[in-house]
């Protein structure tokens, strides 16, 4: 797995104690390799990340979305500049993994970001 993957998560506010940490993180994974899966993630996504964690496609989904509404509930303003654009609403999960999967594959040497995607992230005001 690709570390770049877990420290994203980390940074948008997802833990290592959700099961959806993995199964997101393998979805990016596959999505990174072949990034046309993002077209057809119900077909193409959760059933592969189910069968590499045995679990059902539907216990997947579910997952991702407990996922995304961490991201969602945490790290909203992190997530809307990976995005590059605001949002009135709470991405899908195909929107999710399409904004991570983007933001992965378009860091590079000469990436502006130092630390990767999401580095210059704000944290949530006390």
């Amino acid at each position: 797995m690709r570390p770049e993957i877990y420290d994203l998560l980390h940074r948008l506010g997802v833990t290592a104690n959700y099961t959806g940490f993995f199964q997101t993180a393998f979805a990016v994974h596959l999505c990174m390799d072949r990034p046309e899966r993002l077209l057809l993630v119900t077909k193409w996504v959760y059933p592969e990340v189910a069968r590499r964690y045995r679990t059902s496609w539907k216990a997947v989904e579910r997952n991702i979305r407990t996922v995304n509404g961490i991201i969602w509930a945490q790290r909203r303003l992190c997530l809307e500049e990976l995005a590059g654009w605001g949002a009135l609403y709470k991405p899908s999960n195909a929107q999710l993994l399409a904004i991570l999967t983007h933001s992965l594959l378009s860091q590079g040497p000469s990436s502006p970001a130092a630390h990767g995607p999401g580095a210059q992230c704000r944290q949530p005001e006390v």
